[in-house]
């Protein structure tokens, strides 16, 4: 498993459902590059039984990210065409409608191995034929990014794994605090607590 933190997040341009219903041609993280903090989020596949309560709950905080200056992006193999139809599925049959984060199709899957969270690889058999070794689908990655374009934390579940949305923004805040004032955040750390000076 590659480590991104501290590097530049790769660069990609891909389909997304945006607003929870536009689709989009060539969607990149750059566009945020010096506007926005950025967490992006992967999740196995749409139309599965764990991802909507994953999705539904950054949406259900979505309010706090933006007043964080923070865009949440969402990104799976699937096609845009069925981001868009479980975004137009009521929650109580399984969809995620008034979801309104740009959710990104990676269905080339490159964008996945890219940031190293695809479940899988192509592989060649003893007869030179390609095959998928594993399953071809994201892990439950999770990838903050700053102004810059830098990862500044990942973290990788197995895809029976969901997050903690309210760590996700613990992360942010401690970012921005040391951000805002050089100072590091200890074990625990909240907004609103002291950090430490670490040229002391």
């Amino acid at each position: 498993m590659s480590v991104l933190v501290g590097k530049k997040a790769p660069l990609f341009e891909v389909d997304a459902v945006i607003n929870g219903n536009e689709i989009v041609e060539k969607f990149s993280l750059s566009k945020f590059i010096g506007r926005k903090h950025v967490v992006l989020f992967f999740y196995p596949m749409d139309f599965t039984f764990v991802c909507p309560a994953e999705i539904i709950a950054f949406q259900d905080k979505i309010k706090e990210f933006e007043d964080r200056n923070v865009a949440v992006v969402g990104c799976s193999v699937d096609s845009v065409h069925s981001h868009y139809a479980w975004l137009h599925t009521d929650r109580n049959k399984g969809g995620i409608k008034g979801v309104t984060y740009p959710l990104l199709s990676d269905f080339s899957k490159s964008v996945s191995a890219n940031f190293d969270v695809l479940a899988g690889d192509f592989e060649y058999d003893e007869d030179g034929q390609m095959e998928f070794e594993g399953e071809p689908a994201a892990y439950r990655g999770l990838f903050l990014i700053d102004m810059q374009g830098i990862v500044r934390h990942q973290v990788v579940n197995d895809m029976s794994l969901g997050c903690s949305v309210d760590e996700v923004l613990r992360m942010v805040d401690a970012l921005q605090f040391h951000e805002d004032n050089g100072e590091v955040s200890l074990a625990d750390w909240h907004k609103g607590n002291k950090g430490v000076d670490p040229s002391h």
